[in-house]
């Protein structure tokens, strides 16, 4: 792959459109004093450029590569037998641009770039599906620190047990949505739990939802659609974790949305928390119906990553964890240390294909 598709050269010409036109945007007297709508200039500049330069390397070393061509069919045999030597390797290097080239720009078409808000919440099996998101929070917590990533905690509903009825933190770091986004969907666990006497296997689940964390000047919040309360931060057994009103609940009215944040002692930490948490909700409203609406314009269904979908199951009696999407097994301990790498590896190449086809 030494040449483009058309329909990839054709995006890529488009991005350099649109970043010379940006570019222009910039430094314009009327956008100087517009704060939000320049620093939006520029997140979506720095967004293309990387891509650009990419390209822009491509379509010069591609030009040496025809030069090198020419110089066959020329007068000197000298020139033409060093070409001869260079085209071959010339030619490797040019497809492995092509491909990082790709690669490159299918993974800014989406949220991959962003920073993540990660939501757990316990399913069906009780205790022990609220110590399973105990476990997938260690799991996360240690692909995370393998990775480079900050773990934050944003709020947690604690058990007697020392699991978790739900728990939200976000994730920041190098392209995080990007590796996390595959997490969505329903967890299923199948194993004996700690209170069991006889040693039966049970059946819990746990639903995950991945969120890209949107910044203010995306997501517009007119504030007299919010509704916020504030109450004392509780641990499990009703323990205070602290003695002030400093947990915040906030609700979005036109859209009915509840977040709540209580990690953080102070309350207007816990609101800027919050309201993170509410962008990235919103903004994964109108995405998804942006979906449904590409889906039902195509006649067929993309596969949205909805929750509800089962896409694993852990099995720790067998030490088996099932994809369900890549219908592959795992091994479930190196899994749960951390090791997410060859699910997501096959994953992205899902997606991958699944973009180029879209294009």
């Amino acid at each position: 792959m030494t040449e483009l598709h058309p329909k990839v050269q054709q995006r890529l010409d488009r991005m350099v459109a649109r970043a010379q036109e940006l570019t222009a945007q910039s430094s314009a007297p009327e956008f100087l004093e517009q704060h939000d709508k320049l620093s939006a200039i520029h997140r979506e500049l720095g967004s293309l450029t990387p891509v650009v330069q990419r390209y822009h390397d491509f379509q010069k070393n591609t030009q040496n590569l025809c030069d090198n061509r020419e110089l066959l069919d020329g007068g000197d045999k000298e020139l033409a037998d060093l070409a001869r030597d260079e085209i071959p390797q010339m030619e490797t290097e040019l497809k492995q641009e092509a491909e990082a080239l790709l690669d490159l720009m299918l993974a800014d078409s989406g949220d991959d770039r962003r920073n993540c808000i990660v939501e757990i919440r316990a399913g069906t099996g009780g205790d022990e599906a609220a110590l399973f998101v105990r476990d997938l929070i260690a799991l996360y917590q240690r692909y995370g620190a393998k990775m480079g990533w900050t773990v934050e905690p944003m709020s947690s509903v604690p058990t007697e047990t020392g699991g978790f009825k739900e728990a939200t933190f976000t994730v920041r770091g190098r392209s995080v949505f990007h590796y996390l986004q595959f997490e969505s969907g329903g967890h299923r666990v199948q194993r004996v739990p700690e209170t069991e006497a006889k040693g039966r296997v049970h059946t819990s689940a746990a639903t995950v939802a991945v969120l890209p964390e949107v910044e203010d000047v995306e997501i517009k919040i007119d504030e007299k659609d919010l509704k916020m309360d504030t109450f004392r931060a509780s641990g499990a057994g009703g323990q205070h974790v602290n003695k002030t009103d400093s947990a915040v609940r906030i609700t979005h009215i036109p859209t009915g949305t509840v977040v709540a944040c209580q990690e953080e002692r102070s309350q207007l930490k816990n609101r800027n928390k919050a309201m993170s948490l509410l962008r990235s909700r919103i903004y994964e409203s109108q995405q998804r119906a942006l979906e449904a609406a590409r889906a039902a314009e195509r006649k067929e269904q993309v596969g949205s990553g909805d929750r509800s979908d089962r896409v694993r199951t852990y099995n720790f009696p067998q030490d088996r964890l099932t994809d369900h999407r890549l219908n592959k097994n795992f091994a479930l301990t190196q899994v749960m240390e951390g090791k997410l790498d060859p699910i997501i590896d096959g994953l992205q190449q899902n997606l991958r294909e699944r973009r180029i086809a879209e294009l």
